[in-house]
């Protein structure tokens, strides 16, 4: 795995739309992953596809986080496929800033929910998602590669916005 370094705590950082010269340092943060991580091949399709849209963060030009949201043609619902943001880059509400972005950019395509999977132990996102108003949809057993639980997870757009 490439090694990110650590950076000051005052910088912000940026969220931007994916480029195709970001596939590289996604599939890096895919690393991150305990399970279910993405290929090289499936990194480079969503950053193709015109039914994915993706983000990343930055933070003094190095790419620590990213997010994908899948939409399918003729469907209201949207589904974040993956978010991530490396150990180091936490705490500066990088996730909280794609997801967000995320949540525009379905709002203006005119969908009306948007899903996703988290892992059951994963307390900081579940925390996140909540907080963004995302609610428990469905417990998924066995649902991850390695055998951990999951959970659906579903918000709203229609609703007051978060």
């Amino acid at each position: 795995m490439t090694r990110i370094e650590p950076l000051g705590k005052d910088h912000r950082g940026r969220v931007r739309p994916a480029r195709h010269r970001d596939d590289a340092a996604i599939l890096t943060l895919e690393e991150l992953f305990p399970s279910d991580r993405m290929t090289l091949r499936s990194v480079r399709h969503f950053l193709k596809s015109s039914t994915a849209h993706s983000w990343v963060a930055e933070l003094e030009g190095a790419v620590v986080g990213n997010l994908i949201l899948v939409t399918r043609s003729g469907s209201r619902v949207g589904r974040i496929y993956s978010v991530v943001v490396a150990p180091q880059a936490r705490g500066r509400r990088l996730a909280e800033r794609m997801v967000r972005a995320a949540q525009a950019a379905a709002r203006r395509r005119g969908l009306r929910q948007i899903k996703l999977e988290v892992r059951q132990d994963n307390a900081p996102a579940r925390a996140l998602y909540a907080k963004l108003g995302y609610v428990e949809e469905q417990r998924l057993p066995g649902y991850y590669d390695d055998g951990a639980d999951g959970l659906r997870l579903c918000k709203d757009l229609s609703a007051k916005r978060r």
